[in-house]
């Protein structure tokens, strides 16, 4: 029960209770942790709110913040996690790194020492404010028992508004035992940026000028109706669409207008398409290094395309590219603000748009590969089974290629993969999923090196009985490293193969289930086995994929990687 009182009947109340009470009325329904002695009012203070706010027990920090992070995306509130200090706070800054790079809301609490000891080197003791502050949105240490309330509210908002993304807040042991009384601050509601009518005239005028444009989506803060209205727009306008690197979910691929995963690994002809593209609406995206493919078919300072560039922070507007038209406005409010765009008159780009789906649509065929088991063929078959229900994760590595190009991703929470190409991610995130949606799939695709970074997060999948099936593919190596290695040192290879577990016994051990699988006609059996035993057990599953390791990406293999490489060496030696 939360402890709420009239302003002239405050409860005494310590630290902890402030701060949890504080959190409650802001709407938080959950809480990732990894207990701690530092911050022992706060947990004590959950027991007030059993039933309304669920602590989350994590094994490791690292996987508390993925997952509070994976929450963020998937709701739009900040994800809450709690970390005891110094080797507490270092473990989860990862996934506050997570939060900056992509936008995620996130609060971060840190157990601190006491203000009585602080400047001393303490035990465990960091200055939070040097080590976070190049990424979060704001640092800052909470000196004062009375002034909880106001932190708290003022974090959650820098955390939701303008561009999202993590706060961190130290909490000395001071503060959190000391007590007070003080009314809570009553919540704020989210701000919504919009364009001014020229802006929007001016867009208008563009594409009634325009013979070859296209429609980037990207960025953090959509909801079901933004989605809904944007998808109007283009279908108004008969525009292409693409997603930027990593934002799968933020249009259905099933709609007619979807023409491909902008960024790292994407096809030749709609890397063209963008080259080519005389009118580029940018919605939400930042139009980052990996979306651009190192800033190549879209150039910095000042792109040969007409760059209509919509973002919610206008400090990031102009910071990289020129844009012709640059609006300051977030997702939700630039889409609600397009119902007021009609064409006058047919487009003339309708031959474009339904060529450039076809494109896509032939990039879903598998491609030969060595081996008995094909790796597109998995993808394909998580989509089949799937049929756009369900979130799919993912973590860093070349295996990601195969579900980013064979899942048609179904809009919101429909996938979950970290912009910043952080590792082992893919496992707390599918757990973030089914916490948040028990009755949905949530499939997680990992790397055997990047399943390894986390595993023990399995554990919160037995303690609250969840679901989730783990795709791991097994090849022995860090693949993606080795594929760089083979370009740039071909035939040097070193250091980037390991000996793998037995990945269904571990799995065993945390109560689930596991079954290998090496060969095509193997895989629909088994991902229909792991997601019927996942939906009736309520416990972990995993697959564990067995490949010829040459086979490192969707129709690319090391071997063809090296002998171009040699090639190239071999043709520069001529010409010297």
């Amino acid at each position: 029960m939360s402890m709420q009182c009239p302003s002239d009947a405050l409860v005494r109340r310590n630290g902890g209770q402030i701060l949890v009470d504080q959190l409650r009325r802001h709407g938080a329904r959950r809480v990732f942790l990894v207990p701690g002695e530092s911050y022992l009012p706060c947990i004590d203070a959950l027991n007030e709110h059993r039933g309304a706010i669920e602590p989350i027990v994590c094994r490791q920090e690292s996987g508390a913040a993925y997952m509070a992070e994976a929450f963020g995306k998937l709701t739009g509130d900040p994800g809450i996690c709690f970390v005891t200090r110094g080797p507490g706070a270092t473990n989860a800054s990862i996934g506050v790194h997570t939060a900056f790079q992509d936008s995620t809301p996130m609060i971060l609490f840190i157990g601190q020492v006491g203000n009585d000891f602080v400047e001393r080197e303490a035990f465990q003791e960091i200055d939070y404010r040097r080590m976070f502050g190049p990424m979060a949105k704001w640092v800052a240490q909470i000196d004062a028992t009375d002034r909880i309330p106001e932190y708290v509210a003022r974090a959650w908002r820098v955390a939701t508004n303008g561009r999202p993304g993590p706060v961190v807040l130290a909490l000395p042991e001071d503060t959190l035992w000391g007590e007070a009384e003080v009314a809570d601050a009553e919540p704020m509601a989210r701000l919504h940026g919009y364009p001014g009518q020229s802006q929007l005239d001016e867009l208008k005028a563009r594409l009634a000028e325009a013979e070859r444009p296209f429609l980037l989506l990207g960025g953090s803060g959509w909801t079901e109706e933004a989605q809904q209205q944007m998808t109007a727009f283009a279908r108004r306008f008969n525009l292409p669409v693409g997603v930027a690197w990593r934002r799968l979910e933020c249009f259905d691929q099933r709609d007619a207008q979807f023409v491909g995963h902008v960024g790292m690994g994407m096809h030749d002809q709609l890397r063209q398409r963008l080259a080519d593209t005389d009118l580029l609406i940018a919605v939400g995206t930042r139009i980052g290094e990996a979306t651009s493919e190192g800033y190549s078919w879209i150039t910095s300072p000042t792109p040969k395309q007409t760059l209509v560039h919509v973002y919610p922070d206008p400090e990031e507007l102009g910071r990289v590219y020129r844009a012709s038209l640059a609006i300051d406005a977030d997702v939700v409010g630039f889409a609600q603000s397009l119902d007021r765009l009609q064409p006058d008159a047919q487009t003339s780009w309708q031959d474009a748009t339904q060529q450039a789906r076809q494109q896509y649509l032939a990039t879903l065929e598998p491609q030969p590969a060595p081996g008995a088991l094909n790796l597109d063929r998995v993808g394909l078959c998580v989509d089949k089974l799937l049929d756009g229900k369900g979130c799919v994760t993912v973590g860093a590595g070349n295996y990601a290629l195969y579900p980013h190009r064979f899942v048609r991703f179904s809009g919101l929470g429909s996938s979950l993969a970290p912009t910043v190409g952080s590792m082992g991610y893919g496992l707390p995130a599918a757990i973030s999923s089914k916490l948040e949606f028990p009755e949905r799939p949530a499939v997680c695709f990992a790397g055997d090196g990047c399943f390894q970074m986390n595993l023990q997060e399995l554990g919160v999948a037995l303690q609250y009985r969840l679901g989730i099936v783990v795709l791991v593919f097994n090849n022995g190596m860090w693949g993606t490293i080795r594929a760089h290695q083979e370009r740039d040192f071909p035939g040097r290879e070193i250091a980037l193969t390991f000996t793998n577990p037995a990945f269904t016994t571990l799995v065993e051990a945390y109560g689930g289930q596991g079954r290998v699988v090496e060969r095509d006609e193997d895989v629909e059996p088994a991902l229909r086995w792991a997601l019927e035993f996942a939906e009736r057990e309520r416990l972990p599953v995993l697959i564990e994929l067995r490949y010829e390791s040459d086979y490192i990406a969707p129709g690319q293999s090391l071997n063809d990687i090296r002998d171009a490489a040699l090639a190239r060496i071999s043709a520069q030696a001529a010409s010297e």
